[in-house]
């Protein structure tokens, strides 16, 4: 009987799994140069990345609430979004910095279009770069975007999330209190 009943468990075990429907896997939402502490929140796909991850807030102000990486140390400013392939949207980072001052930023290894917004310490914004183009990791130096504002905060987007959402000049955002940090994390 035991038989039995085991043999009849390996039929239907064996039966449902050719029923189960055969899913692809996600595309990868980082290509393997990304920072591995980026939250999963915000990619649109499968990432392998660390199991502790950057913190997030929630940006208000804009038709729908954003969700943002923090990026608020030197290392973590650096890597920002690159060999990122997919964000989801109303999703992306905030970078944080000392003060209101002159902030650019040089888009290399960025395999997506962005938006790109600067922010003032009070949450207005100042400045929007809108489509700022991808480069690839082959893009000579020389190429690759650069884009400038001024702004305590620079707010990284999709292509095209800005418009969508009413993101320009003048909007106020309102932020939780954001530091910048000395150390690695």
């Amino acid at each position: 009987m035991f038989r039995s009943l085991l043999g009849s468990l390996i039929l239907v075990s064996v039966a449902l799994a050719a029923a189960r429907p055969a899913f692809a896997e996600a595309p990868a939402a980082v290509a393997a140069c990304a920072d591995p502490a980026l939250p999963h929140a915000i990619l649109d796909g499968s990432f392998d990345g660390a199991p502790v991850s950057l913190a997030m807030i929630e940006a208000r102000g804009a038709a729908k609430p954003l969700a943002l990486a923090v990026a608020n140390d030197e290392q973590t400013r650096e890597l920002g979004l690159m060999c990122v392939t997919r964000l989801r949207p109303q999703h992306g980072m905030i970078f944080v910095f000392d003060d209101d001052s002159v902030q650019e930023f040089w888009m290399k290894n960025t395999l997506i279009p962005l938006d790109m917004v600067w922010v003032a310490s009070d949450g207005t914004v100042t400045h929007v770069a809108a489509n700022v183009p991808a480069s690839t990791r082959e893009t000579p130096d020389e190429s690759v975007a650069r884009r400038r504002g001024k702004g305590r905060y620079v707010i990284e987007l999709p292509a095209g999330e800005a418009a969508l959402d009413g993101i320009r000049t003048g909007v106020t955002f309102s932020l939780p209190t954001l530091l910048t940090t000395t150390g690695s994390r």
